[in-house]
């Protein structure tokens, strides 16, 4: 088992709204279209097609979007905002910030490096399972991948130690029946924390309340002048407050297999029963063992190697490899850094590291990893020498290729030790 980087306890405390009778009955009333009960799916759909067909350039550290598509997304969204910002950034739009994470974390979408660029992409054959879906797999599909997968990471913020799906909804308790009037900026900013304006705007998006706009000042940005909760709203907070420990366990004990298996089906049983049309659902890890030759280029500073390595090596042979490929003593502690599909960030660390979970615990098959993906390798938990790892290819499984093969050579491995530094 992987445990997942700084779990912390995650309990609502006060009980939320209670799936009475009438909540049922608007959840058996609604139907899932394009536009109902939100504009979710049209916005997205302008989303997937910004994308098309070629992906687009974005941050190289954040990942995010050129400044310069900006003022032309939000303009072809339902609700384009006004920012009066001079220089505005894709956080000024929290929209568009609210999709780009449900691209994220849909896995619809992946960061790729192509030469010195970095894109977004989408992944073709994840795109065409997801135009085979109905309007409520695809609905749903999103307000899992926000709610229950979504992980603060993928908009290079730090990990939320209390989880997403408990923000949204203790941020629901606090709209009164009447709604919630915002007087200032300074009322405002409390929303940057509970939800997050990002949030805020995917709780609009889904149709899970009302947003009224306010006229924003020079240089302050998005205005809200009132929230108010709408019926659909209430009943879906209503539903997941039932099945909360189900669908967001202690974050204390939060683990995940080694299959890493990311299926969107957390609320498919207690859901199905109103909306009998969600049938498909979206897998983007499957959780199988890969048995194939990956192919990795290496980087050092300003040395590199491409190295082609068996699958089914564990990472304390596949460290080895990388190494030795170095000309380094190897006698050393060391950690992998890896970054899942969905922007989530594991760590695992040489077997001496009294911190699990263990490269020894599983193989370079088992991490469902794609060609244009990057970990990273940290050598010498004192000395912290940063191997920058990119998987260049993937091919079939070779039963004559029992160790990994150095297939490129380029610039000089750097000195591991100083002259005056002793090997313990």
């Amino acid at each position: 088992m992987i445990k997942r980087l700084f779990p912390v306890p995650n309990h609502l405390g006060e009980q939320l709204p209670i799936l009475t009778e009438d909540k049922k009955q608007v959840l058996q009333q609604q139907t899932i279209t394009q536009n109902s009960p939100g504009t979710i799916l049209r916005d997205f759909q302008t989303i997937l097609e910004f994308l098309q067909p070629d992906g687009v350039e974005v941050s190289s550290t954040y990942h995010q979007f050129s400044l310069k598509y900006l003022q032309e997304l939000n303009s072809r969204l339902s609700y384009p905002i006004e920012t009066n910002l001079k220089r505005p950034q894709q956080k000024s739009y929290p929209y568009i910030y609210g999709l780009y994470f449900v691209l994220r974390t849909s896995g619809l979408s992946q960061v790729i490096t192509q030469g010195k660029k970095t894109k977004l992409v989408l992944d073709e054959q994840l795109l065409k399972i997801w135009q085979g879906f109905n309007p409520t797999e695809q609905y749903f599909t999103l307000l899992e991948s926000w709610l229950i997968w979504g992980e603060s990471e993928v908009l290079g913020e730090p990990r939320d130690p209390f989880g997403l799906l408990f923000r949204c909804c203790q941020f629901w308790r606090e709209i009164p029946d009447e709604g919630l009037n915002i007087n200032s900026y300074s009322e405002q900013d409390k929303l940057v924390y509970y939800p997050g304006l990002h949030s805020l705007s995917l709780f609009h998006l889904f149709g899970f309340l009302e947003l009224i706009p306010g006229k924003p000042e020079p240089a302050k940005g998005w205005r809200i002048a009132a929230v108010k909760r709408r019926p659909w709203g209430d009943a879906m907070i209503a539903l997941i407050s039932e099945i909360y420990d189900e669908i967001e366990p202690d974050r204390e004990e939060e683990e995940i297999t080694l299959n890493f298996r990311i299926a969107f089906e957390k609320l498919k049983p207690s859901l199905q029963i109103y909306f009998p049309e969600w049938e498909q659902t979206l897998v983007i890890a499957k959780g199988e063992f890969t048995d194939a030759i990956y192919t990795f280029k290496v980087t050092l500073l300003d040395a590199w190697r491409r190295i082609a390595i068996p699958s089914n090596f564990n990472f304390d042979q596949v460290a080895a490899a990388f190494v030795q490929a170095f000309d380094f003593d190897f006698e050393h502690l060391y950690r992998f850094i890896y970054k899942d599909h969905l922007g989530r960030t594991f760590e695992f660390s040489h077997p001496f590291v009294d911190i699990p979970p263990n490269t020894s615990d599983f193989r370079l098959g088992e991490l469902p990893l794609k060609t244009g993906n990057h970990l990273q390798f940290i050598f010498d938990l004192l000395d912290e020498w940063e191997f920058d790892l990119l998987l260049e290819k993937i091919e079939p499984a070779n039963a004559k290729m029992k160790q990994p093969k150095i297939l490129e050579i380029h610039g000089e491995a750097p000195t591991q030790y100083g002259e005056e530094e002793e090997v313990y």
